[in-house]
C-alpha cells in the first residue's frame, strides 16, 4: 500500500458518499475531505447574514463577502473525523439541518463560490493520499484521479435515509419535506451552468439502493486494490 492515489467520489445527495469516503480514508490512512460541508458552511454564512431566504437571494453581496469566509476542517479525535469550522466556530451540527439543505444547492450554483472552494480543494489534494466526495470531484477538482466513483440510488430511497438520519437527530421534519428537498437538489445540481453533476466518463457507477454500507465498502475497496495493483 505504498502507492498513493486520489479517490474521487461523486453522486446525488444522500447517497452515502461521506459515509463511504470516511470508511475508505480510515482504512487506507488517507485524508478525507467532505466538500459538501464546505458548500453548506457558505450557505450557513449566507443565512446568518440574511443574504438568502425562501424568496430572496442577494448573490452579489455574498460574492463580495467571500474574502470574509474562512473555512477549516479540524480533526476531532473523539469522533474520528474532521469537523467544519466557519470563521473559527464549529458549525458541524448547524450545517446538517434541513434548512441549510434547502439553500445549499442554490449557493453552490454561484461560479465565484465554486472557484473559491475548488481552489482550496485542489490544494488539499496535491499530495494524493486523499478521499474527497462531492458533485464535481472527478470532473473538475481531480479529473486525473486514479479512481472515480459515481454513487446513485432512487430518490425515495435517499429521502428515507435522510429522513431517518434527521429523526435520530431530533429534527422536526416530514418525509414529504425531505423527498421534496432531495428532488429539488437533484434538479439544481444537474442543471446548473457551472460544473453540473455528471458522471465522469471513466467513473465506476454504483447504485447502492439495495446495498448495505458494509457491502458497498467491500465493493469499492476491491476497486481501490485493483487500481493500486496497476500502478
Amino acid at each position: 500500500m505504498d502507492k498513493k492515489i486520489t479517490i474521487a467520489i461523486d453522486g446525488f445527495s444522500s447517497t452515502g458518499k461521506s459515509t463511504l469516503a470516511k470508511q475508505l480514508a480510515n482504512h487506507l490512512g488517507y485524508v478525507y475531505v467532505d466538500t459538501g460541508a464546505m458548500y453548506r458552511a457558505v450557505a450557513l454564512f449566507a443565512m446568518q447574514n440574511s443574504y438568502i431566504k425562501t424568496d430572496f437571494f442577494d448573490k452579489e453581496t455574498l460574492i463580495n463577502s467571500l474574502p470574509n469566509i474562512k473555512l477549516q476542517f479540524k480533526y476531532n479525535t473523539a469522533l474520528g473525523f474532521a469537523e467544519m469550522y466557519l470563521n473559527d466556530v464549529n458549525v458541524e451540527k448547524e450545517i446538517r439541518t434541513i434548512e441549510v439543505s434547502t439553500f445549499v444547492s442554490k449557493v453552490a450554483e454561484i461560479s465565484e463560490v465554486r472557484a473559491k472552494l475548488v481552489e482550496q480543494q485542489k490544494e488539499m489534494g496535491k499530495n494524493k493520499e486523499i478521499v474527497m466526495d462531492g458533485r464535481d470531484i472527478g470532473t473538475v477538482v481531480f479529473p486525473d484521479a486514479e479512481l472515480k466513483i459515481f454513487m446513485t440510488a432512487s430518490a425515495t430511497t435517499r429521502a428515507q435515509r435522510r429522513y431517518d438520519e434527521l429523526m435520530q437527530k431530533g429534527d422536526n421534519v416530514t418525509f414529504e419535506e425531505v423527498l421534496k428537498n432531495v428532488e429539488e437538489r437533484d434538479y439544481i445540481d444537474t442543471h446548473r451552468n457551472d460544473s453540473p453533476l455528471v458522471m465522469a466518463d471513466d467513473a465506476v457507477e454504483i447504485d447502492n439502493s439495495h446495498l448495505s454500507r458494509e457491502e458497498q465498502f467491500e465493493v469499492v475497496l476491491d476497486l481501490v486494490n485493483e487500481v493500486i495493483k496497476t500502478l
